[in-house]
């Protein structure tokens, strides 16, 4: 199976050591497949996501919505989505 698209998102975790509070950002790629859209810790299957939308909250960031059967799934995201939500939506359009 071979990725249509991807997009990279970032998360952050908090951790406390010690006496000091860490902040950790991390940087995944979410992949869209013919059949599933794939997250580091998720996996959906195409028939089971409804629509991905994107708000913008500033000139460096976005959050990329999923909409699925499952719930609403927000992802930080720094790049401009548009290339990857057309990709979702012609293979929705296939099926």
């Amino acid at each position: 199976m071979s990725i249509i698209s991807m997009i990279p998102y970032t998360y952050v975790e908090r951790k406390i050591k010690r006496t000091k509070k860490v902040t950790i950002q991390h940087s995944k790629d979410m992949c869209l497949y013919t059949d599933n859209i794939e997250t580091e810790n998720e996996s959906f299957h195409i028939n089971s996501v409804f629509d991905i939308s994107y708000k913008c909250v500033s000139k460096e960031s976005g959050f990329l919505y999923l909409h699925t059967n499952q719930g609403m799934f927000a992802y930080t995201i720094h790049t401009d989505p548009g290339d990857f939500i057309a990709a979702y939506r012609d293979i929705k359009k296939k099926r």
